[in-house]
């Protein structure tokens, strides 16, 4: 026990023993009796407590209570949520996700970002573009859907899609390296590509966006290999342009843009074996270039997978039907 300490049980000790002699002198026997032990207790308790604890005991450590907990980010699961129910063409409810997250998290753009891709998603199937008659066929797949680009408009991606852009920019004018800004940055301008190639077919300013896109997810898997979601940009971007005809090729290789098919096709592998958000949507976009490309065997092993892992999806099983009867006419 230390010293300073046994001299304080020593003071509180004697001044308790004169209230013990007075209360007596009074014939208070009770109350000087119940004194007594209150003065012996904190004594006994320290005595008993030094018999113990070992002298070269270390320190007690501090209360589990005290020791600060890390929690995973409970905002997380509303992009997973998200993204299941965009890909099970469930939009309003993957729309709800994406906004509870952006309440959650109102500075990260992944919010909008992801919820201009339910906007652009919801457009595609509504237009039939994630299927092999649009992706097969060279007048769709390098010409776009029908109608104007006024008919065609988009206005919740585009405005979704331009908040998204504009939160990354500041996200990343402070933190360069922030990983959810690059991948929002990569994203919004992936899709804008895309809408503004196959949607409201202004192909110069689509592919002016491509190469923005391209130079984004460069920028995004120097800094993070494992955002393999930003493979889906890359080939998309390769096989895009080279699947174009020579003639445009060689105009754009002059621009500074180049392509290659199985460069393209070999990055979307990439993503649909390691991305995350964008997995599912690299393995509906590869298994579309197999089919363009001729190869129904590939195209089926990954229809069958998202055809499992999203059994609501209509799109994916007739896909996958598809398939099936092109491998046994072979």
């Amino acid at each position: 026990m230390p010293t300073a300490y046994r001299r304080s049980i020593g003071r509180r000790f004697a001044k308790q023993a004169r209230q013990v002699r007075e209360l007596r002198a009074h014939g208070l026997c009770i109350a000087a009796g119940l004194l007594l032990t209150c003065a012996f207790s904190p004594l006994a308790i320290a005595v008993q407590n030094d018999a113990q604890i070992p002298v070269d005991a270390p320190p007690p450590a501090q209360a589990a209570s005290q020791t600060p907990v890390m929690e995973a980010d409970p905002s997380a699961h509303f992009l997973e949520s998200g993204y299941r129910h965009l890909y099970e063409l469930s939009f309003a409810e993957a729309r709800a996700d994406f906004t509870s997250y952006q309440i959650a998290r109102p500075d990260d753009p992944m919010g909008k970002a992801s919820e201009a891709a339910s906007y652009l998603f919801e457009q595609f199937h509504q237009r039939g573009v994630l299927t092999s008659e649009f992706f097969v066929n060279d007048a769709t797949f390098l010409g776009g859907v029908s109608g104007t680009a006024e008919q065609n408009h988009n206005a919740g991606f585009v405005a979704a899609n331009s908040r998204a852009r504009e939160q990354a920019k500041a996200l990343l004018k402070t933190d360069p390296d922030n990983i959810h800004g690059l991948l929002a940055l990569t994203i919004a301008d992936g899709m804008e590509s895309d809408y503004d190639a196959i949607i409201i077919k202004k192909q110069l300013p689509g592919l002016s966006m491509m190469r923005q896109a391209e130079a984004d997810a460069k920028l995004l898997l120097a800094i993070a290999p494992k955002e393999e979601d930003a493979n889906v940009a890359l080939g998309m971007s390769n096989y895009v342009i080279g699947s174009l005809p020579s003639y445009k090729r060689a105009f754009l290789w002059f621009g500074g843009l180049h392509g290659d098919k199985q460069r393209g096709m070999d990055q979307m592998g990439s993503a649909a074996e390691h991305g995350h958000y964008l997995k599912p949507f690299a393995k509906v976009m590869l298994a579309l270039a197999y089919e363009r490309e001729k190869k129904p065997e590939l195209a089926r092993a990954l229809l069958a997978e998202l055809a499992v892992e999203f059994p609501t999806n209509a799109v994916f099983a007739r896909e996958l039907t598809i398939v099936q009867k092109q491998s046994s006419n072979r």
